[in-house]
Formats: structure tokens, C-alpha cells, sequence
């Protein structure tokens, strides 16, 4: 059960790399937005032109007694909307990952680099256009496995007590990993492993892949809430992808900023080495260090040991 708390763990500790980080932020809310765009435009043809898609596409009803034309075309409306609805909610998160592939690309490695002993990132050595094609075959054969699971387990649904209880639970776990896989697959094709290798890599460790993916997909259900997470999610993914490797993962960064004022000049646990020690202060025996003087070893200033104030010459 640990694992399933780590899982959850990466993924508030992604949201919170991503509240420190507001700029990078703002930039990944855009490929969020430009797919919800989409799908909420193609949702609307649907349900402007879905009637009369379904009444060009079942002519031979347009001899049935009213009204059982009306309603089995209805019924075919609704089913065409509920269909693409649900196309809309599996394909999300894919279509954002592959709009914002160069973005969230960046964010990964950025990420990587923050919280590794090190500060550097994997990197894939792919052409953009190459790692697009890839990101793209993988994520229709991850579309495919996620299908055929959906259709495996809409039939389930039917089952007497099953498909009213453990059914419903399945899916969501199934969801999750698949969601999981999605999102770390950026950080883990940098590190070159192939889909099939991913997913064993996932199965390896289900509570902590369950544990990150599973409350993500659950939260993804509330309209327009996978805009703004999704940034903070593939940064999570990509902490969840350094603990199925078991690369370390630093609990703050790596390194101090650019505009870190560093220690105190007059710390004397920072003082540099070779500052020089003030006139009339005793050398380490006691005994003044007039200038030009030379210690035993020849250093000026030297004393007895050949140490300055502070620390070795």
C-alpha cells in the first residue's frame, strides 16, 4: 500500500513543481486549450448536424410507420453524440500531449533536471519530427489496447452484481494506467525504452501507476479540470518515471538559482580561502605575520603551518 501512496504523492508533488514555476505554467495551460477548443467545436456539429448525419445514413427508414422512424433515429443521434463524447474523453489527454509535444517535452526535462543530483535530463537524440512520429504511433496503439479494454468491459456491465460493482472500479484502475502511460511516456522515451518495454516497466509497480493515474482520471471526468492539471501531471509523470527507474528524486532543486544571493561574505563558514587576513591579526602560533615575512615553508604569511586564517593556501 505504500506504493499506492507514493503513486498520489508524485502527483501533488508534479502540481506543486508546477504552482512554483507559474510561468511555465501559464505556457502549459495553451495546448490544454486549443483541444478543448477543438472538442468542444466538434461536439457542437454533432449536436447541430448528428440528426441529419443519422437521417442520410438510415434511409431505409424513411419508409417506417410513424413514429418508430423518429425514434429509432433518436436513438442513433444520442449513441453518435454519446459516442463521440466518449472518444473525446479518451483521446484528451493524447491529443494535448501531441499539441504541446515540443512544450511538455521541455517541461520533462526541466523537471528531470530540478530534482536529479546532477541537474542534467535524458535526452532522446531523436529529430523533433521523428519524436513526433513516434509519440503519435505510440499513443493510436495505446488508443487500441484502452478500446479494447472499454469494449471488454461494457460487456462485463451486463453481468448480474459484477457489472454494477467491481466493473465500474476496474475501469477506472485500467483508466489509470493507461493515463499514467501517456503522461510519463515522454520522460520515458528520452531514456529509450520502446511502448512494449513502458508497459512492462508499469506492471511492474500497479499500485504506484494506480496511485498516480487513477484519482488523475477521476478528477479528468469534471469538465474543463484537465486544462489546468495537465501541465502539473506530466511534471508528476515524470517523477513517477524516475521512481520506476529508481533514479534518485530530490525533495527541492537540484541547485540554487540564478538571482541566489548565496552565503554571507562575512560567514566565516563560507569566507573564501584566499581572503586575506587583516593587518595586525596573529598568525596561527600567536606571533604577528609582518609582511614579507616567510613561515618555515617558505609561504608569506604562512606561520608554523602553512595555513592562512581561513584554510589552506
Amino acid at each position: 500500500m505504500r506504493d499506492l501512496g507514493a503513486g498520489f504523492g508524485h502527483l501533488l508533488k508534479g502540481q506543486r513543481w508546477m504552482a512554483r514555476h507559474r510561468k511555465s505554467y501559464g505556457y502549459g495551460l495553451l495546448p490544454g486549450l486549443i483541444t478543448l477548443v477543438l472538442y468542444l467545436a466538434t461536439l457542437v456539429v454533432l449536436i447541430v448536424w448528428g440528426a441529419d448525419t443519422v437521417a442520410w445514413a438510415t434511409p431505409f427508414a424513411d419508409d417506417w410507420a410513424s413514429p418508430w422512424a423518429g425514434i429509432f433515429r433518436g436513438v442513433l443521434t444520442v449513441v453518435l453524440f454519446a459516442l463521440g463524447l466518449l472518444l473525446a474523453v479518451l483521446t484528451f489527454t493524447a491529443v494535448t500531449l501531441l499539441i504541446g509535444s515540443l512544450f511538455y517535452d521541455s517541461l520533462s526535462e526541466a523537471v528531470d533536471r530540478d530534482v536529479s543530483a546532477d541537474g542534467t535530463a535524458p535526452e532522446s537524440g531523436l529529430s523533433f519530427w521523428r519524436d513526433v512520429w513516434v509519440s503519435t504511433r505510440d499513443s493510436l496503439r495505446i488508443l487500441v489496447r484502452a478500446a479494447l479494454w472499454g469494449v471488454l468491459l461494457f460487456a462485463l456491465g451486463f453481468v448480474p452484481v459484477l457489472g454494477q460493482t467491481a466493473v465500474p472500479v476496474a475501469g477506472f484502475l485500467v483508466t489509470g494506467f493507461f493515463l499514467s502511460e501517456e503522461l510519463a511516456a515522454g520522460a520515458l522515451q528520452r531514456r529509450g525504452l520502446e511502448l512494449r518495454e513502458r508497459l512492462a516497466l508499469l506492471r511492474t509497480r500497479k499500485l504506484l501507476v494506480w496511485g498516480f493515474g487513477t484519482p488523475l482520471g477521476l478528477a479528468f471526468l469534471v469538465p474543463f479540470v484537465a486544462v489546468f492539471l495537465m501541465p502539473g501531471a506530466v511534471a508528476g509523470a515524470t517523477l513517477l518515471a524516475r521512481d520506476l527507474l529508481g533514479e534518485e528524486i530530490l525533495d527541492g532543486p537540484a541547485h540554487a538559482s540564478d538571482d541566489d544571493p548565496g552565503p554571507e561574505p562575512d560567514d566565516p563558514a563560507h569566507a573564501c580561502d584566499d581572503d586575506p587576513a587583516p593587518d595586525g591579526d596573529p598568525a596561527p602560533d600567536g606571533d604577528p605575520a609582518p609582511d614579507g615575512d616567510t613561515g618555515p615553508h617558505g609561504h608569506p604569511g604562512s606561520g608554523a603551518t602553512g595555513r592562512t586564517a581561513h584554510g589552506p593556501v
